[in-house]
């Protein structure tokens, strides 16, 4: 009687355990079940490397791996290795797909970040001051594109500009630290924003707006010596008080470091310019191959993905009023509703990348 007794115990004991195994599971993560590969471009890695990212797209079933590259160097990589591409623009996307063989995928744009151009105030005080710049607070202005390319046409330096010898920081030609555009996403638009301004604010379109603009954009370009691959090593070296007084970034990634509540004394020199002319990044999810075709969307439409994008500083598409509550603490620094700025179109993926190559020549 005692052994029946004792089985009897077990089978419910186990009953039990197993029970208890199936109810718990309600509020574990799921298991992902898909794990994908893709290449991006450098300002998304930390996005994808935060353990919240990580587990939201687990519970949808994902475990995502990404390598780096830049957005205009995507296509010349060996893309059957990977699931998607992730460029930083929607630009580079046809080639991505011509290369990997799947052109007309379906491609999906989760979020975008436009560019800026981050200031130490000493130079935002010159630059104010000699009519480059606007300012509407300690923090945030507006970069004014036509007489900063004037100046940038006449190799203008620093000294030459009314009040700069109080700041013995401020020397040699003015200008914007970019990245390389033949191979990175922000230092192609940017050329295309200065390009239409040069052009009589008109998108190049042809081999004459190409002649027309080159002297320009190779000054832009070849004042800067070596070209950094990625914004990400130049904004590190502005946030560590070295590099150049002028750099090129993505709002996202100013948004991001306000988030994080850096320690005091890191943003209080900053100043965050917006180009009067600008050309917006709507970062474009290109799906490779079949295990990644749900992936864009997912990126684009869930909840709680859409709120760790902002938390990285990324604007999800139609998403202004979820950028503008999550940084309203920091709205010194930032403009939500891109007032005042002019967007314009690229040119196409040929006429960029012939101007690019001729800004290095």
């Amino acid at each position: 009687m005692r052994r029946i007794l004792g089985i009897a115990l077990a089978v419910l004991l186990l009953g039990g355990v197993v029970a208890v195994a199936l109810a718990g599971g309600k509020d574990e993560p799921a298991t992902a079940t898909k794990t994908v590969k893709g290449v991006i471009g450098s300002e998304k890695s930390a996005y994808f490397r935060d353990s919240d990212v990580v587990k939201a797209l687990a519970d949808k079933g994902y475990t995502v791996k990404t390598e780096t590259s830049g957005s205009w160097a995507m296509d010349r990589l060996a893309l059957k290795d990977f699931d998607f591409a992730f460029p930083g623009s929607s630009e580079p996307a046809p080639e991505i797909e011509a290369a990997a063989g799947v052109k007309g995928a379906q491609t999906t744009k989760p979020f975008f970040s436009p560019l800026v151009v981050i200031a130490r105030a000493n130079a935002a005080k010159v630059l104010v001051d000699n009519g480059l710049a606007t300012t509407n607070g300690k923090n945030s202005g507006t970069l004014l594109m036509g007489p900063y390319l004037k100046a940038a046409a006449e190799d203008r330096k620093w000294q030459q500009l009314s009040g700069s010898a109080a700041f013995a920081e401020l020397t040699g030609t003015v200008f914007i630290k970019t990245t390389d555009p033949m191979t990175s996403n922000s230092g192609a638009l940017f050329l295309a924003a200065t390009s239409n301004v040069a052009n009589d604010k008109t998108v190049v379109s042809d081999d004459a707006g190409i002649e027309r603009t080159a002297p320009l954009m190779q000054k832009l370009i070849r004042v800067q010596g070596a070209l950094e691959p990625s914004t990400d090593d130049p904004f590190r070296a502005f946030i560590s008080g070295s590099g150049e007084p002028l750099i090129l970034a993505y709002e996202s990634q100013v948004a991001s470091l306000l988030q994080q509540k850096p320690a005091p004394g890191v943003t209080d020199g900053m100043v965050v310019l917006y180009p009067d002319t600008t050309v917006n990044s709507p970062h474009t999810f290109v799906p490779i191959s079949e295990k990644a075709e749900e992936l864009g969307s997912l990126l684009a439409n869930d909840p709680k993905l859409r709120e760790l994008a902002v938390r990285h500083g990324f604007r999800p598409q139609n998403g202004v009023p979820e950028f503008t509550a999550a940084t309203a603490s920091h709205a010194a620094y930032l403009n939500p509703e891109l007032t005042g700025i002019r967007q314009v179109s690229a040119p196409t993926v040929k006429i960029l990348m012939a101007l690019a190559a001729r800004a290095k020549s």
